[in-house]
């Protein structure tokens, strides 16, 4: 517990200094693409899931995409940094809720952002699982990165973070 309040703290410290270039994700699932600055939102939380197979992937996505009526003005963008083919079988395997599944390829934004890259899953090297919260001026002000593929920020713990934010 004190690691992941120490990782949150030094999210918080980074973020009130760093500013998220624009950029644009293609929807690898048949959408829009992504575009940071035509954002209509008050937040946009990245989900920076991994490359490969991982059920702990797909419910996270599921409880955010559910659940994603509880936060107001928080756009929820999914990443993987698979190719389009494997995006859109990993999807067909997530119960359809109308959600994009954005591609970074070769997990190009995942290294522009800074998140940890040497993770090693199922035979493969990968960056760490990660989220990142900007507000509406493309400021990051929340930065979360998991140690392993099971560790993610609960949908319960962005709500509070995004709720003390606002205050």
């Amino acid at each position: 517990m004190k690691k992941y309040i120490l990782a949150l703290a030094l999210g918080l410290g980074f973020a009130a200094q760093a500013q998220v270039q624009d950029f644009t994700l293609p929807s690898a699932t048949g959408g829009a693409a992504f575009t940071l600055s035509a954002a209509e939102s008050d937040y946009v939380a990245l989900h920076f899931l991994l490359k490969t197979e991982c059920p702990y992937c797909m419910r996270h996505t599921m409880t955010y995409a559910t659940r994603s009526e509880e936060l107001p003005g928080v756009r929820q963008v999914f990443i993987k940094p698979d190719t389009r083919e494997e995006i859109q079988e990993w999807a067909a395997k997530v119960d359809d809720v109308g959600l994009d599944i954005y591609q970074d390829e070769n997990a190009k934004l995942a290294r522009d952002m800074g998140i940890p890259y040497g993770y090693k899953f199922h035979g493969q090297v990968v960056h760490y699982p990660a989220l990142i919260l900007l507000d509406k001026e493309g400021n990051e002000v929340l930065r979360f990165v998991g140690e392993h593929n099971g560790d993610r920020m609960s949908f319960d713990d962005l709500v509070a973070r995004i709720d003390a934010l606002k205050k």
